[in-house]
């Protein structure tokens, strides 16, 4: 398991990447659409990734995995599945809570085209 970036949901792309790109000075790394992109600090790895597909949808941690359909199978006791695995674009997600009410979601790219 790996902490790919944390997601923070907008309902304005354009204005959030104006914030954070500009104003805080993140570098845009990729973008899908005109709804998502990831930014992240220089010199550091951290991540975030601005989604405007789902305003509502509750920040936080991005987690990849080899396989979410094993993961989710043998998830540890205490992670409540919010969202089912679905598939998206390059693989799946699904959304949990821990026990405290955050909200983690869990990812692979096992769909993802190579080349």
């Amino acid at each position: 398991m790996k902490l790919e970036f944390l997601l923070v949901p907008t309902t304005d792309l354009a204005a959030s990447l104006t914030l954070y790109r500009d104003g805080l000075g993140f570098t845009e790394l990729w973008r899908e659409g005109d709804t998502t992109a990831a930014l992240t600090l220089p010199g550091s790895d951290a991540q975030i990734m601005l989604d405007a597909t789902d305003p509502d949808a509750a920040p936080g941690p991005v987690f990849v995995v080899d396989e979410l359909e094993s993961f989710h199978a043998g998830r540890p006791d205490g992670l409540t599945v919010v969202d089912e695995p679905a598939e998206i674009p390059g693989g799946f997600l699904a959304a949990y809570q821990e026990p405290g009410g955050a909200t983690l979601y869990v990812l692979d790219q096992s769909t993802e085209t190579v080349g």
